[in-house]
């Protein structure tokens, strides 16, 4: 038999522990649940449940697999007393559905003194904890264009171009209203999305981080896989919306910053496909 695990930190992808689970199929790369994240403190993040959120991927998996997972995790039994972390069942959230996952937990009293993963994210929080020199970034949206670049003198952070590239699995929605219409988002619904993939120094993250609103938790750090031909570029830097709405057409300052970043540069189907996308969706009336 089969059963969903949602996973939050060393068995994710591309993570030291994720062999454990590899024969499993991903539902979702993008997945979340109800709890908070905390650094153990030795490479490992545990989670408690509460009302926060955490982020994570949920995968399909033989049972078969779980008494290896088990003993990684220091899980015993339901019957034991003693266990690292408890094997509970939890509701899992990704972009298109709900569903009903176990997850590898720790009790709230095991948390005191750990330092609290603000963002919910391990893969994020050991991003901004040890930053790379160099990171690949996916632009969907308004990024693929230069002239707000230019204006924030931030352009010469974006001139390393690799170049049009394909994010299988997902789609350009516009799921994030701002006063004047609609904002690109980037949503896992089993679409074909495209973007300009560039690889900028460690300022052009914090720049990101900034234009995107992370802060004020519009936009949330993803990561993901991006195509260019026959070569897949991993754990590539993108942005998702965290609160998904109802979509209305962007305004068209911001539709113009996307077209001018996509023409020439992706395919010309693809180009005419957001075009006809974006003026058939709803004009946003405060």
């Amino acid at each position: 038999m089969n059963c969903h695990l949602f996973v939050y930190g060393t068995l994710r992808y591309m993570e030291k522990n994720h062999h454990y689970i590899k024969q499993g199929t991903c539902i979702a790369e993008q997945a979340w649940t109800n709890g908070s994240l905390f650094d153990w403190n030795d490479g490992y993040p545990a989670m408690t449940v509460d009302q926060d959120t955490v982020y994570g991927e949920l995968y399909e998996i033989d049972e078969d697999l779980l008494p290896e997972i088990h003993k990684l995790e220091g899980y015993l039994g339901p019957e034991a007393n003693d266990s690292l972390f408890e094997f509970v069942p939890v509701r899992v959230y990704t972009d298109t559905l709900a569903h009903d996952a176990f997850c590898y937990v720790i009790k709230p009293e095991q948390a005191d003194g750990m330092k609290k993963i603000k963002s919910g994210d391990w893969k994020e929080y050991q991003f901004i904890l040890n930053p790379p020199a160099e990171t690949y970034y996916f632009a969907y949206g308004s990024c693929m264009d230069t002239e707000r670049f230019q204006k924030a003198a931030v352009e010469h952070h974006f001139a390393d171009v690799i170049g049009g590239g394909k994010a299988e699995k997902y789609s350009v929605k516009f799921t994030v209203t701002m006063e004047d219409g609609g904002r690109a988002d980037l949503v896992e619904d089993g679409g074909s999305a495209e973007g300009i993939l560039y690889r900028v120094p460690e300022e052009a993250v914090d720049y990101l981080y900034m234009r995107e609103g992370v802060d004020s938790k519009t936009y949330r750090p993803a990561f993901i896989r991006v195509e260019i031909g026959e070569k897949v570029y991993e754990q590539c830097l993108t942005f998702t919306v965290i609160q998904k709405k109802e979509e209305f057409r962007p305004p068209s300052h911001y539709s113009t910053e996307i077209l001018r970043g996509a023409e020439g540069r992706l395919g010309d189907e693809y180009v005419e496909k957001i075009r006809a996308y974006m003026n058939a969706l709803p004009e946003y009336k405060p």
